[in-house]
Parts: structure tokens; C-alpha cells; sequence
């Protein structure tokens, strides 16, 4: 069941209805938290889709403090030079950026992201 939510609110957002996705993706949310605690990589997939959802509907202070603790939980867990590391961190910069937060976005895409990619994927 809470994979089909999570779906549902995924296709309601692909589809353009990010107000009508939102509700059901924090549902999504707090159900992984509720019964899969132990499983984090989901919760933070979920948690991606919960902030992109919020970026969607223009409400980018409130997703760039997802997108900072999931980028954080992703390096803790994976490490730095993981590629879900580098997605996380590569979507925070972006938040940055539509924020104009120019500073911290430049420092972390061109001082963490930008060698670990290269470490990490070869370039």
C-alpha cells in the first residue's frame, strides 16, 4: 500500500497536479517513517520527491531544508563519492541557485561535488 501512494503521488506530479500530489507524498512520508524506520535509502527517496513537489509548487525555502538533511543522511550513509551522494548534493546546488544563494552553491558544486564526481565517476 504505501508504495502505491507513493506512486500515486509521484504520477499526480509528473502529471502537473503538484497540489494534489503534495498531500499524498507527505502521507507517503510519514507512513515510511512510521513502519520502515529502519529502511532510510526509501525514506530518503521519498523525502526527494516530497521536496521536489515543494519546489514544483514554488515553496523553495521549504524544500532546500529537506534537500540539505537529505544530501547530509546521504553522504553519512553512502559516503561522499557515492552518485546518489552527488544527485543529492547536485539538486541542493540547484535549490541554492533558485534561491540566490550563490556563495554556498558555487563552494559546495565546485569544492565537494565537482572532485567527487570526477573521483568517483571518472572525468
Amino acid at each position: 500500500r504505501i508504495q502505491g501512494i507513493g506512486i500515486l503521488g509521484g504520477a499526480l506530479r509528473l502529471n502537473g497536479q503538484p497540489e494534489d500530489a503534495l498531500p499524498v507524498l507527505e502521507a507517503n512520508l510519514a507512513l515510511r517513517r512510521r513502519h520502515w524506520s529502519h529502511d532510510e535509502q526509501n525514506i530518503l527517496i521519498a523525502q526527494t520527491n516530497h521536496a521536489n513537489c515543494l519546489a514544483d509548487l514554488g515553496r523553495q525555502d521549504e524544500a532546500i531544508v529537506l534537500r540539505r538533511e537529505i544530501y547530509a543522511r546521504r553522504v553519512a550513509t553512502l559516503g561522499l563519492s557515492h552518485e546518489r551522494s552527488i544527485l543529492a548534493g547536485n539538486n541542493l546546488v540547484l535549490s541554492l541557485n533558485k534561491l540566490g544563494l550563490w556563495e554556498e552553491s558555487k563552494t559546495l558544486a565546485l569544492d565537494q561535488l565537482l572532485p567527487e564526481a570526477r573521483r568517483s565517476l571518472g572525468a
